[in-house]
């Protein structure tokens, strides 16, 4: 099993002024503990598990183009993209210079999207959950094109791109690896049987019948199901001082024996950085063979 970690906050006791040096503390210091996965959400106002909307809250491609910048082996994702936030062909573009410019470190986490307050607040059109289903379906064809070298026009019901061109492609061959966030059984599980590389799911009670019945949708498609990464979203809570390090890795054992390849998550105090560290020397060696 692999770790990754989330950074879902940014608002650090110096504000703006501090706000890019903290942030590539924190992503250097998971970087050199050996985190196999670094990532953002990709929200405009913060969510309310997290904080009030008015925390400060970065713009996640962004943020992925400096944290690029600042780390040199980890994974660079976004925990997910909301699909109907940028036009496909764009998003395509933006991962594919994420993969070049970090020397192929990039994927595309995606989802359909669920925030209305912030699409209703930046004017972002938030159509019924049938239609974002929709589009997110013609966003993963077109980006698998475009990634591709595929210049072919793409005639969608929503999307028409006269000439997809992406130049140059991404350095991952065939294309960055898709995670496809959410464990809706009937729409987002069949998606990532289809098209995705990997899932993310919850770590909750469910989450045994919810890899069922991607398992279903795998055998229904002609999909190998052991192809597929199966992520889980994991925050790590260490105690104070590291003390339930031992209860984390027993639970992360347990996931394993589910077929969980990676957990990733909030780190619970990552600003601190001690916390990266004791998961750098205990938790990540300890997990490696699950």
């Amino acid at each position: 099993m692999r770790i990754g970690v989330q950074i879902p906050d940014f608002t650090y006791p110096g504000g703006p002024a501090t706000l890019g040096a903290d942030l590539a503390r924190i992503a250097r210091a998971a970087d050199e503990a050996g985190f196999d996965t670094i990532a953002v959400m990709d929200h405009f106002f913060q969510i309310s598990v997290v904080g009030p909307p008015e925390n400060d809250m970065l713009e996640a491609y962004t943020t992925l183009g400096y944290l690029a910048g600042v780390t040199s082996r980890a994974r660079l994702l976004v925990l997910v993209t909301g699909a109907i936030y940028r036009h496909p062909g764009i998003l395509a573009k933006t991962v594919s210079t994420l993969d070049v410019l970090s020397g192929g470190r990039a994927w595309l986490g995606i989802g359909a999207a669920w925030n209305e307050e912030e699409s209703r607040g930046l004017g972002i059109p938030f159509p019924p959950v049938t239609e974002r289903f929709e589009r997110l379906e013609e966003t993963l064809r077109i980006y698998q094109q475009m990634c591709l070298g595929d210049e072919t026009p793409f005639v969608g019901r929503h999307y028409q791109l006269g000439r997809p061109l992406n130049r140059p492609l991404p350095l991952t061959r065939p294309y960055p690896p898709i995670m496809v966030g959410g464990g809706g059984e009937k729409r987002t599980l069949r998606l990532v049987a289809q098209y995705a590389d990997a899932c993310n799911l919850f770590n909750a009670p469910d989450l045994e019948r919810k890899l069922e019945v991607l398992r279903g949708h795998c055998e229904a498609v002609g999909r190998d199901y052991d192809e597929i990464q199966k992520t889980v979203y994991y925050r790590f809570d260490l105690g104070a001082a590291g003390e339930r390090a031992g209860t984390v890795v027993a639970d992360l054992e347990r996931l394993g024996k589910l077929g969980i390849d990676l957990a990733i998550g909030q780190v619970q105090g990552a600003e601190t950085i001690t916390p990266l560290e004791i998961i750098g020397r205990d938790i990540i060696p300890a997990v490696a063979d699950f």
